[in-house]
């Protein structure tokens, strides 16, 4: 029980990260909605992701597909919306973030479904499934608090955004290099080239979404300009 409530506490807070992201952009009364959509659908995932955890790790190129994924998942985030964004019914922009929100959790789920099998294997038999299910109900309160925390954050602090991204960059990368695929052919890599590829994953969000977002602001205003 202690290892699994310490794993939803340190991956817990990536689908954080994820949901209040994605949520941003929300009106306040629509952003709890989002909130809890979104949570709903990291745990349904998980319980889904659960029951082929250990064959899901044994495909090959699943991390690295994944993790390409969660990079364009990184550099989206950072692009900012169309100033038309308001203009939307408040059902079609809380769809929107719970299908992102949906898409980064499928990527971003894999670790921790498989990290808390793994600790619930650890016991016995007949407690496994308790076991999992404990995990799940106790991650539950630890998205929703920290979705809740970083928005409060990205309201005062625009730059946690960047950092955010940042994140799903620096977890895309770890994935990539510990896909099955990449570890037969290449063998299990040290930790100094994890972490080589992780902060290079969090550089090419970064880097590629300040980029597109800057292209997108200079040509709203050479139209703004011509108009």
């Amino acid at each position: 029980m202690f290892q699994i409530i310490l794993i939803d506490i340190l991956l817990g807070g990536d689908n954080a990260v994820v949901i209040a992201l994605a949520c941003r952009n929300l009106a306040p009364k629509q952003r709890m909605q989002g909130i809890l959509w979104g949570t709903a659908g990291a745990i349904i995932l998980r319980v889904v992701l659960i029951a082929f955890a250990l064959t899901l790790l044994a495909i090959p190129f699943l991390k690295v597909v994944g993790g390409l994924l969660l990079l364009w998942i990184g550099v989206k985030l950072l692009i900012p919306e169309d100033d038309a964004h308001g203009n939307i019914k408040g059902g079609t922009s809380i769809a929107a973030a719970v299908k992102t929100i949906i898409v980064a959790d499928f990527v971003m789920s894999l670790d921790n479904v498989i990290a808390i099998a793994g600790a619930a294997q650890n016991a016995h038999e007949g407690h496994q499934i308790g076991l999992v299910v404990f995990g799940l109900v106790v991650s539950v309160p630890i998205i929703i608090w920290g979705s809740t925390l970083v928005l409060k954050l990205i309201d005062r602090y625009p730059l946690v955004v960047t950092f955010g991204a940042g994140l799903l960059g620096w977890i895309a990368g770890g994935m990539v290099i510990t896909d099955v695929f990449v570890v037969r052919q290449f063998g299990e890599q040290p930790a100094t080239v994890k972490i080589a590829a992780e902060v290079i994953g969090a550089l090419i969000v970064i880097i590629m979404g300040r980029w597109l977002a800057s292209r997108k602001t200079a040509s709203k205003e050479s139209a703004h300009e011509s108009a």
